[in-house]
C-alpha cells in the first residue's frame, strides 16, 4: 500500500505539474508520476534506485506502437460514413476492432502498470525505513503484475486465424461401421447442435440424408455466432466410437467411425466463382416429400469443373433454393481449398479432415464403457464422455487451443 501524508497538494518540483502527497518523499522532494518515474533523474539522497528488469518485449516495443496507431485510426474510421456505408468494409473493419481492442487494452495497461513500477523503484531512492519498505512492496506488486501482462501480450501478438470470426459449414457423414456409422454421425450432430446452444449460437439445417435406422448418412449445418470458429475448427477429421450398439445382441463392444469437415462460411466477396466454371444438373429429388418430390426437378447438382468440387442438394421445396444452398457450400469448400493451397498443403489437410474414414484413423474416441473421451491429437483424456455429448465440449477445446498456442509460441508465431 502506497504510503500517504499530511501534506497539502503540491507542485512537482522539477516540471511544475500538480502532485499528490503520495509523490511527497521524506526527502521534501513532490514528483508528480511522470518524472517520479524518469531515470534521468538522480535521487538527492545519493541511493540508486533498483534497477528494472530487462523486459522480453522491449525489442517489440515498435510494433506495439504501430498496433495502437492503427487501432486509433480504426476507431476514428468507424464513425465515418465512407465505412458506415459500405456493409462489406463496416463488417471487415469491426471484426479487425474486435480483434484488436484486447491487445490494445492489454498494451495500455502494461504501460500504466511499467510507469507505477519505475514511480515506486525510483522513490526507494529516495527514501528509507517502512516508507521505503512499502515502495519496494509497492515495486514488486507491479514487477509481478508486470510479467502476467507480458505473458498475456505474447498470446495476444500470435498471428490471428484468418478464419476468426466467420460462421461455419460442418459436414457429418457416416463412416465406417455400417448403420451403427450412421447412428453415431447423429450423436455427434447433436452434440454439436447442443454445443451450439450452450454457446448462444444459431444454427442452420442445410441439408440431412437420414438413414434407415434413425441415423444420418449425411448432415450438413451452418454454425452462425461469436467464435464459432474459432471453437469448432478443431473438430475436422475422424471420430471413433466404442459401444455396444443397440441392434448388438451378444453385448459386444463394435468400433465405428464418422467424418466431420469444418469450414469457414464463405462470402461472394471471399470466392469469385465463374459461371462458366460450372456445370449444373437439376433432377427429380428422392426422400421425404410426398408427391411434390416425384413431379418436380427440384433437386440440384453443381459441379465445378477446375477442380471437380461437387455439391448436390434436395431439401428446399423448390429448385431455386437448392441451387442457393448448393452454391453456398459450394463457396465455402472452394474457400477451404483456396486456403490449403495458399499453405501448400491442400492433399494433407483435405485427408485430416475427411481420412479414409477407417477405424483405425481418428482424432477422437467416444468410449461408452468407460464413459471417455480422447483427443488423440494432444493425448488429451475427459471422463466426462456423456457431459461432452450433451454439448459440454469447452474443456476439450480449451485443451486444443492451449496446445495450439504453445506450439505457436514455440515457432515463434
Amino acid at each position: 500500500m502506497r504510503p500517504t501524508g499530511s501534506v497539502p497538494h503540491e507542485r512537482c518540483s522539477r516540471c511544475g505539474q500538480g502532485t499528490s502527497p503520495s509523490r511527497r518523499t521524506t526527502s521534501r522532494t513532490a514528483r508528480c508520476r511522470r518524472c517520479a518515474s524518469s531515470r534521468s533523474d538522480i535521487p538527492r539522497s545519493g541511493r540508486t534506485a533498483e534497477p528494472r528488469p530487462r523486459r522480453s518485449l522491449d525489442r517489440v516495443q515498435d510494433r506495439l506502437d504501430s498496433i495502437e496507431r492503427d487501432f486509433l485510426e480504426l476507431e476514428a474510421s468507424l464513425g465515418t460514413q465512407e465505412v458506415l456505408g459500405d456493409q462489406a468494409r463496416l463488417r471487415d473493419a469491426s471484426r479487425r476492432y474486435k480483434q484488436l481492442t484486447p491487445l490494445v487494452q492489454c498494451i495500455r495497461e502494461l504501460r500504466e502498470v511499467s510507469g507505477d513500477a519505475a514511480a515506486a523503484r525510483e522513490l526507494m531512492g529516495e527514501t528509507s525505513g517502512d516508507e521505503r519498505d512499502a515502495f519496494r512492496a509497492e515495486a514488486q506488486a507491479a514487477e509481478q503484475r508486470i510479467e502476467e501482462l507480458e505473458e498475456r501480450l505474447k498470446l495476444l501478438l500470435l498471428p490471428p486465424d484468418e478464419n476468426d470470426g466467420k460462421n461455419v459449414i460442418m459436414e457429418i457423414r457416416g463412416a465406417e461401421g455400417g448403420e451403427e456409422a450412421n447412428l453415431f454421425a447423429r450423436d455427434l450432430m447433436e452434440m454439436y447442435l447442443a454445443f451450439a446452444a450452450r454457446r448462444g449460437w444459431s444454427v442452420e439445417t442445410i441439408q440431412v440424408d437420414d438413414s434407415d435406422m434413425g441415423g444420418i448418412n449425411q448432415a450438413t449445418l451452418l454454425f452462425k455466432g461469436e467464435d464459432a470458429w474459432t471453437r469448432l475448427k478443431f473438430e475436422g477429421g475422424p471420430h471413433r466410437v466404442q459401444r455396444v450398439p443397440a441392434t448388438e445382441s451378444q453385448g459386444r463392444v463394435h468400433t465405428s467411425s464418422a467424418t466431420v469437415m469444418v469450414m469457414p462460411e464463405a462470402e461472394e466477396v471471399d470466392v469469385e466463382i465463374n459461371d462458366n466454371d460450372l456445370e449444373i444438373d437439376v433432377y427429380r429429388a428422392s426422400g421425404a416429400g410426398g408427391q411434390h418430390v416425384n413431379t418436380t426437378d427440384s433437386a440440384v447438382r453443381i459441379t465445378h469443373k477446375p477442380t471437380g468440387v461437387v455439391v448436390a442438394m434436395q431439401d428446399e421445396r423448390s429448385q431455386l433454393q437448392n441451387r442457393a444452398r448448393a452454391m453456398q457450400v459450394l463457396r465455402s469448400r472452394l474457400l477451404k481449398l483456396h486456403q490449403d493451397e495458399q499453405e501448400a498443403k491442400m492433399s494433407a489437410e483435405r485427408r485430416s479432415q475427411i481420412g479414409g474414414g477407417g477405424r483405425g484413423e481418428k482424432i477422437r474416441t467416444y468410449n461408452y464403457k468407460e464413459n471417455r473421451i480422447t483427443d488423440h491429437r494432444i493425448g488429451f483424456t475427459l471422463y466426462q464422455l456423456q457431459a461432452a455429448l450433451a454439448g459440454d465440449l469447452d474443456p476439450v477445446v480449451d485443451a486444443l487451443a492451449a496446445d495450439l498456442r504453445a506450439r505457436q509460441l514455440a515457432d515463434g508465431g
